[in-house]
């Protein structure tokens, strides 16, 4: 999936226009310039154009030469990952010495910028937005992410720069992405299973566009494994670094059928390994949990259970994924990754006969029935997979808007306890009985 990168300094918008785009408060929105830290990504869509979203957060300087440094990091960062750059000024400030900086690298990329003149709430705003012609970047669009006015305009422009479809989609072999933080041993995995050093790691800028595939062969059968590490870029500015692998990882997991979410042993499950593991789940990816260096950690007949009982404990809405401890160092149960992902993927594309759903699932739900809502009773009708990988099972009910969240988990628990659906993240939808929509 394409990547398209919002960039610009603090507080001109940036992810209030990522939450207009995405329709949704993902970002955090705060007049507190750097308040958006963490990476930030979700999918996009527009003109039936699907691409990947990523709101970069503003430039906070600490120093004059670290602010040079930023701004140089940040614009080029998005010019050798993105396919699209959306370049967000603010039109009441007018250009300021930092737009022009930004600018000014951006203009050396080849990769196609769209120049985006936030805060334009009226027509008046509109015609000050003229003067960001002088950046050299093309035609201004005025916008208002706040209240959507004329966002359409721009984002027509920035899906025409967007292919219609994708080689990717006719590859039907398994693809497994390893990912992780950094340091926890990507690389060094990848490497144990292709039995050689693919992963090259070089200065140079460029060197490593995307996330690094190799194929490896498992039993006759080929598989592509989908390496995150990638080039580490020599700097100072840790969120820099962070975002980068930020937007490699985003994207493995899109173009990835089964995520092997690595964690070290030494440190165990900590905040940026949940975040992880909850953009795989989103993605609905068959999800693997690893915890590698286990060869460094003394243990008794008990340690990987209780390891095991802690993550289950801090993900309890993810207790489905399998837990496996390896060592890439040591190679131990390396291989068994290959064989779990092949078994992920076999279950993630599993149709279940609509009349065993029924007679299994159903008469399961009628002994214990959803509570009544408002003085209504719920009544569950008839139940149907309407999609593999991910898997997705259309309920239809009297009233689906009624249907408590803790009686959806718990239906969801009750076809776990069915049929084996390990590593696999599962879709509901509710739809109200005896009327016809489209799936």
């Amino acid at each position: 999936m394409h990547l398209v990168a919002i960039v610009g300094r603090p507080n001109v918008g940036k992810s209030t226009l990522f939450n207009r785009i995405i329709q949704e408060r993902h970002a955090i929105v705060e007049s507190e310039p750097g308040v958006t830290r963490d990476r930030i990504y979700a999918k996009g869509e527009w003109n039936g154009k699907t691409f990947q979203l990523i709101d970069t957060g503003g430039i906070v300087p600490r120093s004059e030469e670290l602010f040079d440094k930023a701004i140089r990091e940040q614009a080029q960062m998005a010019m050798d990952e993105a396919s699209v750059i959306i370049y967000v000024v603010d039109g009441r400030d007018g250009i300021t010495p930092t737009d022009e900086s930004i600018a000014a690298q951006l203009r050396k990329t080849d990769t196609p910028v769209v120049l985006v003149v936030n805060k334009c709430d009226n027509s008046t705003a509109d015609m000050n937005a003229s003067e960001f012609y002088a950046l050299g970047l093309g035609d201004p669009y005025a916008i208002s992410a706040l209240n959507g006015r004329s966002t359409g305009d721009f984002l027509d422009e920035v899906t025409k720069h967007i292919p219609e479809g994708t080689d990717e989609a006719t590859d039907e072999r398994l693809k497994v992405a390893i990912v992780g933080r950094p340091n926890v041993g990507k690389s060094s995995i990848t490497n144990a299973l292709l039995g050689k050093d693919r992963m090259v790691v070089t200065p140079i800028a460029g060197t490593t566009r995307d996330a690094i595939d190799s194929t490896v062969t498992y039993y006759g059968e080929e598989m592509v494994l989908i390496d995150t590490a990638g080039l580490r870029r020599r700097s100072q500015i840790k969120e820099q670094i962070e975002l980068y692998s930020t937007m490699r990882t985003a994207r493995a997991i899109d173009r990835c059928d089964v995520a092997v979410v690595v964690l070290d042993a030494s440190l165990g499950l900590e905040m940026q390994d949940k975040r992880i593991i909850s953009q795989v789940v989103e993605a609905r990816r068959g999800i693997i949990i690893a915890v590698n260096k286990w060869d460094l950690i003394e243990k008794d007949t008990k340690t990987a259970e209780e390891f095991t009982r802690k993550i289950k404990e801090e993900l309890k809405t993810v207790d489905y994924a399998p837990v496996i401890f390896i060592s890439a160092v040591t190679k131990q149960r390396i291989t068994k990754l290959l064989e779990m992902a092949k078994q992920i993927q076999e279950r993630r594309s599993t149709r279940i006969p609509t009349h065993q759903l029924n007679e299994e699932l159903i008469e399961m739900l009628e002994r214990t029935p959803p509570p009544s809502v408002r003085g209504r009773d719920l009544r569950i009708n008839y139940v149907t997979q309407s999609k593999v990988a991910p898997p997705v099972f259309v309920f239809f009910l009297n009233h689906p808007d009624l249907l408590p969240d803790a009686y959806k988990r718990f239906i969801e628990r009750r076809l776990r306890d069915i049929h084996d659906l390990e590593g696999v993240p599962i879709s509901f939808l509710f739809k109200k009985k005896n009327k016809d929509r489209d799936e």
